[in-house]
This record gives structure tokens, C-alpha cells and sequence, in this order.
């Protein structure tokens, strides 16, 4: 088959690590130019069979890194994951050059507090927002005016693919909160952490951080579930504006 070039890079995977059998992360070179805002998508494809499989996959790079960096998790029966997976340092794959979406960070509406809620894949996008805010306050074009809390839930301690690096910038900055959560705990007597889905732990953070709907802004990214949980207990505290909260859904569950 053959693949329009103005439309796609042939990029090239140039670091992988493996966070579990099922989770791990590719950063990518494009090999050209990518502009995009951090919270957006890129369109990634496999050749396989004479097709081109595509599918969106968030970022979690920042637009100043020059690889551009994704967390994957393997659907066994999925169309494109199986073939990602497969892919090791050097193995090339399709990139569409136009990155998509509008799941980015909101400063205009004069909510200053930014409440991020996701689970395992789904912090992709909020780890690209922190490493860009990151980036701009130590080169003095973020003030800290505005203020990022983030609850990542798993179900088990390994599917926190950026733990480290989170913690880190939790302990760093001070206009960024982390609390990664397990929902499946029992296994893992040394999670020193809160136990529980993200769902189950806002309610107490939002009032630990004193988040209302007047002064804040919510995203949810990941599981379907959780963001229809969610999105029921934001609307019962008062979160009715349609533009208070974003979401980004990363599969849709099949109707029963």
C-alpha cells in the first residue's frame, strides 16, 4: 500500500521501556516538524496485511522535548496495540504530521485551580501538561498563578508508568498536587499510598483542596467508567457549567 507522504511521517521508535507486561512507553522521532499543545493527540499507524491500522493515542511529552513521548497499554484483541507492541528501538511506524484535539489546559475562564482525574494511560496528557508548566517556571514564563492537582488511579502499583517523575514534581513545585490511588491493594501490603478508584478518593481531595466549581476547572481522561462516575459526583458539588469540565475518553465500552 502506499502511504501519502504529505500526510504522514515515517517515524521511528527510538526508546522503549516496559513499565508491565501490558504498559509500557515509546518516545518517537517524527522526523520532521510536530507542533501541538500539550493535551492533544497523535494519529500513529501499523502497515500490516496490505492495511493501515491508525488509531489516536495521547502525548505526554512536552512541545519542547524533540522525541515525541506515548503510554501505551496492549488490548489483546485490539486493531493496533498487538502491532505496537511488537516494535522495538528502531522499528519505524506512520505518524499523521497534524496532531488533534482540544483536551488542553483552559487559563482564560479565570478558574485557577485545574483538578486532573485519570487512570493508568490516561495521565498521558496531564504529564504533558506539568512538564511544559515545569519548563516554563523555571525559564520565568509561568508564575504558579495557576494550580495542578492530579489523582491517578490503577489497580495495581506497577501501572503507574510516571510514579517517579510525579512524585517528584509534587515534592518540587508548589502549584502541583499528586495523589496516585490502587483500587486493588491486597496484594501489595507495601502501597504506601490511598487505596481506592480515583472516583472514590475526590470527594475528599476536592474538599481537602478546597476545589469548588467557582474557582475550578476539571479533566477527566481514561476509562469510561471513571469519568461517568466522575462527572455524576462533579455535577452533585456543583460542577453543572458545561465548560468546567473536559473529558477525554480513551475507549468506548460496548453497549450491553
Amino acid at each position: 500500500m502506499t502511504i501519502p507522504d504529505d500526510k504522514f511521517f515515517r517515524a521511528e521508535v527510538s526508546k522503549r521501556v516496559d513499565f508491565a507486561p501490558d504498559l509500557w512507553m515509546f518516545r518517537i522521532r517524527s522526523g520532521g516538524e510536530f507542533h501541538f499543545v500539550p493535551g492533544q493527540y497523535a494519529t500513529l499507524g501499523v502497515e500490516a496485511n496490505g492495511k493501515r491500522v491508525e488509531r489516536p493515542y495521547s502525548i505526554a511529552s512536552s512541545p519542547s522535548e524533540n522525541e515525541v513521548e506515548f503510554f501505551f497499554e496492549l488490548v489483546p484483541e485490539g486493531a493496533l496495540t498487538p502491532l505496537l507492541h511488537k516494535l522495538q528501538p528502531g522499528d519505524q511506524l506512520l505518524m499523521r504530521k497534524i496532531p488533534k484535539g482540544k483536551f488542553s489546559l483552559d487559563t482564560q475562564n479565570g478558574r485557577t485551580n485545574h483538578l486532573l482525574i485519570s487512570t493508568v494511560t490516561g495521565v498521558a496528557p496531564f504529564v504533558s501538561f506539568v512538564r511544559t508548566l515545569h519548563k516554563d517556571w523555571k525559564e520565568g514564563r509561568f508564575d504558579g498563578t495557576h494550580k495542578l492537582y492530579l489523582l491517578n488511579g490503577a489497580s495495581r502499583p506497577w501501572e503507574f508508568g510516571y510514579l517517579d517523575e510525579l512524585n517528584h514534581f509534587d515534592k518540587e513545585l508548589p502549584w502541583f498536587k499528586y495523589v496516585p490511588t490502587v483500587s486493588r491493594p491486597w496484594d501489595h501490603s507495601d502501597w504506601p499510598g490511598e487505596i481506592g478508584r480515583a472516583d472514590d478518593i475526590l470527594r475528599k481531595y476536592a474538599d481537602h483542596w478546597e476545589l469548588e466549581p467557582s474557582n475550578t476547572m476539571a479533566y477527566l481522561c481514561g476509562h469510561p467508567d471513571m469519568i461517568e462516575h466522575s462527572k455524576a459526583i462533579l455535577k452533585r458539588r456543583g460542577f453543572t457549567d458545561k465548560g468546567a469540565v473536559k473529558e477525554e475518553v480513551y475507549w468506548i465500552p460496548a453497549h450491553k
